[in-house]
């Protein structure tokens, strides 16, 4: 079978197509035959090698990608041969990920896949959306939340979700994106830009409860929130020094099948475009370009 694997860092020509054996299920495990598979900012993170270098990932001599896939099983047990299904690859480390003909996960990674959507779109739901909804987990408030990155494609779930849960939430994104991100849920909205903490504590007197920083702004997020309160980061490296008493989290997501089913069956699919498996390495330049409003999503 054919799968996109990284055998030394670099930009989006490290990118390699290699052929491999199709994999075998063990126990507890389920082969899936891709039809779809996201690409996530964290595949670029991966393929440049700053995941390895912040000893996120041990040193590897052949990284697969993508954590995203929509598909039909194939083999194993948890779910019957031929069920339509998603799933998230939170084993970062190993040689074969989702942008390949065939992924095998742990049963309990994967869920059924939502009625009444394609699978392109059911692949751009589980990385975000079970991000969005463990981040929002931790940070613990049942007041004020400000999701930075609110446009984007956790941060948007991040919005929906909050505001499900009845809490007040002000959002950051770039002006052009205000009429989506209010669509999403968000009750106040903040455009990005400089003084970030006196812009939303004018809207919210002594700061919010909790701040999602999913766009990494740091210690300018962390300026909006009131002291004692919550603070919840994205990546590896991205916690700002706690101020104030405030506590600090970091999101390090992980699957959870029966979640994300309760996810997938709520939030709507995102997609910005659809890629053949072979152009890997232009859906790679496309993400870092920006401006994308949903993910891409390659097909074998």
């Amino acid at each position: 079978m054919r799968a996109i694997v990284v055998r030394r860092f670099g930009g989006p020509e490290v990118l390699e197509t290699v052929e491999v054996p199709v994999p075998e299920p063990g126990p507890g495990q389920v082969r899936i035959r891709v039809a779809a598979a996201a690409v996530n900012p964290v595949d670029l993170a991966t393929r440049a090698g700053i995941l390895t270098e912040a000893g996120v990932i041990p040193p590897r001599e052949v990284l697969g990608l993508g954590w995203d896939v929509a598909g039909v099983v194939e083999a194993g047990s948890g779910f019957r041969v031929g069920d339509a299904v998603i799933g998230l690859r939170d084993r970062i480390a190993l040689p074969l990920g989702a942008y390949a003909e065939y992924l095998v996960l742990d049963s309990s990674a994967v869920a059924p896949a939502p009625a009444g959507v394609s699978a392109v779109e059911a692949a751009t739901l589980p990385l975000n959306a079970l991000t969005a909804a463990q981040a929002l987990d931790l940070a613990e408030t049942t007041g004020t939340v400000l999701v930075t990155g609110a446009a984007g494609a956790v941060g948007g779930y991040a919005v929906t979700l909050a505001h499900a849960r009845g809490l007040r939430v002000v959002a950051v994104a770039s002006a052009a994106d205000e009429v989506l991100v209010r669509g999403f849920g968000a009750d106040e909205f903040v455009p990005r830009g400089p003084s970030l903490g006196e812009r939303v504590r004018a809207l919210v007197p002594g700061g919010v409860d909790a701040a999602l920083d999913t766009a990494l702004l740091g210690l300018e997020a962390l300026d909006a929130v009131r002291g004692g309160g919550e603070f919840v980061a994205f990546a590896a490296g991205a916690t700002p020094i706690p101020l104030r008493g405030i506590r600090l989290r970091h999101v390090w997501i992980r699957a959870d099948g029966g979640r994300l089913a309760e996810l997938a069956a709520t939030l709507p699919p995102r997609v910005a475009d659809v890629l053949p498996l072979s152009e890997a390495a232009v859906a790679h330049e496309r993400l870092a370009a920006g401006g994308l409003r949903g993910r891409l999503v390659l097909t074998p």
